[in-house]
């Protein structure tokens, strides 16, 4: 796996520097579907090219994990991260969720941006504009100390780019009380809806208002912790955050 590392003031092979989260060669490639990934309700909202899925796993914060142990099926919300071709999943060592997962059990993960809620003229046909993309597979755990490093490099800078440099960063401790998995991104696929509302050909003639409410996550105003030294500047990369 080749990845690409870049600061503003050009390219470094360094791990405090940005990440592009990116494979050389991946983007455009399609991912054939499986029995398992293939889309079958409302076909043609699906979409297998890999550069889409990336978008959108790149773009979201929190997905959800399910697995099953002793038949009782769990589903946990967590933040992740994609490096090249893997999802990555983090929590602690202790966690019920990542020690199972470590041991080989089969995991879905699955990660949702809503765009627009879409206002039909009929209640029946109400619906939402979305970015969806489901991952099957099973994940392994991350052994290496200097890779573990960089998957939690690569954790900081998808929550905000650039405070890696300024946050202190995890002491062997920390590190040995964290767990980290990666998720091959080999059984994947998406599903998204654009567009306006989709009618009865009959009710277009209601007179009922009809159309979509855009949907954006806004960042607002960063608020001071009440401990931070008021002589310390609030970074750009805070008080200029947006999505």
């Amino acid at each position: 796996m080749t990845m690409k590392f870049h600061t503003p003031e050009g390219p470094v092979p360094a791990i405090d520097s940005v990440p592009v989260l990116t494979r050389e060669g991946s983007m455009g490639e399609r991912i054939p579907a499986t029995d398992r990934t293939r889309v079958v309700r409302e076909a043609h909202r699906a979409v297998y090219d890999r550069e889409t899925i990336y978008e959108i796993l790149d773009e979201g914060f929190v997905c959800h994990v399910g697995f099953t142990v002793a038949d009782q099926p769990f589903v946990i919300p967590t933040m992740y991260a994609r490096v090249g071709d893997e999802l990555l999943v983090h929590g602690s060592a202790a966690s019920r969720m990542l020690r199972h997962l470590s041991e080989g059990l089969p995991v879905c993960v699955t990660v949702t941006l809503s765009d627009g809620l879409v206002l039909a003229r009929s209640v029946f046909n109400h619906s939402m504009n979305y970015r969806s993309v489901v991952a099957l597979g099973k994940a392994a755990l991350i052994e290496d100390a200097e890779e573990k490093r960089q998957a939690l490099f690569a954790f900081t800078e998808k929550l905000i780019p650039g405070r890696w440099k300024d946050a202190r960063q995890p002491n062997e401790k920390e590190l040995k009380a964290t767990s980290i998995l990666k998720l091959p991104l080999s059984e994947v696929s998406a599903k998204i809806r654009t567009g306006g509302p989709e009618d009865e050909q009959d009710d277009y003639a209601l007179d009922v208002w009809a159309g979509v409410i855009p949907l954006r996550l806004v960042a607002g105003p960063p608020v001071r912790d009440e401990r931070c030294d008021l002589s310390i500047d609030t970074p750009s990369y805070a008080a200029n955050y947006e999505r």
